[in-house]
């Protein structure tokens, strides 16, 4: 199947990213929509240069004659994204969900791309996405998982793998992944914020070089908390999609639920993912913890 026409749900950080390298890779008809193109100053809309994809008025014109739809929307609007696009989707086009989702959110957006004729991919993403892009590493699930890897083989998806034939077990996979690596950012800016307040960051980024070398701590733990500090939102919305991937496993979401919430209160510390080094942005954070205690005992 030749994959004429790409429709994009959702124009963020990845949305942007598979526009550009598929329109690299040869893509010619490539329509995107966002919630916020209806703001022209919104990160979404100021990425609408340089003609590589057609801006739509809203969902249901993006996925119209569309050979594939790529969702990647926030964890939280991944059923609306799947509902919008069933109304458009034609007959055998292929859906790829890449949202962050629990295997159970997955099962029903499958069923409502394939209830309207569609054809539904569960897409896990199983790295960051901006190093790789196209390549990065993906789980492909479902019955028609095979069938998308075959279509989209000559577009750069070099990293994409058949891994289930049924729905939910790619999902489950980067839902597990997730508890570790969101895990990991939430207690390095836990850890280290309490250990900057006692002057003791250095010492423990020494310990962490001894303990796992291999890895030069400082730069990563300043890596890991900006990512946080900068997409905590929609980390949160992940860590909520987790703390249900593992309750529906029988296992109390003690960590992931916590995890949730520390990324939630990263969010809002964004400005200071600006501080090029770690201890400079740790102290941003703190600056902010201090003035919401000021402003609150006001």
């Amino acid at each position: 199947m030749t994959l004429s026409r790409i429709a994009l749900i959702g124009f963020g950080e990845v949305g942007q990213i598979l526009g550009k390298d598929l329109a690299a890779n040869g893509v010619e008809d490539i329509s995107a929509w966002d919630l916020k193109f209806d703001d022209a100053d919104s990160g979404p809309s100021r990425a609408l240069t340089g003609n590589y994809v057609t801006a739509s008025a809203n969902a249901q014109d993006a996925v119209k004659g569309a050979d594939l739809v790529i969702s990647a929307v926030t964890a939280a609007q991944t059923i609306t994204a799947a509902q919008s696009a069933a109304d458009a989707i034609g007959p055998g086009g292929f859906f790829a969900d890449m949202n962050s989702a629990s295997p159970s959110v997955k099962t029903k957006a499958a069923a409502i791309i394939n209830d309207a004729g569609g054809r539904y991919v569960d897409l896990a993403v199983m790295a960051p996405i901006a190093p790789k892009r196209l390549t990065t590493p993906m789980l492909a699930g479902g019955p028609h998982a095979q069938a998308l890897i075959d279509a989209v083989s000559g577009l750069g998806f070099d990293g994409a793998a058949f891994f289930a034939d049924e729905y939910g077990k790619a999902a489950a996979a980067k839902m597990c992944r997730s508890i570790v690596v969101k895990g990991i950012e939430t207690l390095l800016t836990e850890a280290l914020l309490a250990a900057r307040h006692y002057g003791v960051d250095a010492s423990v980024i020494t310990s962490l070089d001894d303990l796992f070398p291999g890895r030069d701590w400082n730069r990563l733990a300043r890596y890991m908390i900006a990512r946080s500090l900068e997409h905590g939102a929609r980390r949160a919305e992940e860590m909520h999609e987790v703390a249900q991937t593992v309750c529906d496993a029988g296992v109390d979401p003690l960590m992931s639920t916590a995890c949730a919430e520390r990324q939630n209160w990263a969010a809002v510390r964004k400005a200071a993912m600006n501080e090029a080094a770690l201890a400079p942005m740790l102290d941003a954070i703190l600056k902010t913890i201090q003035s919401d205690k000021d402003a609150a005992s006001c």
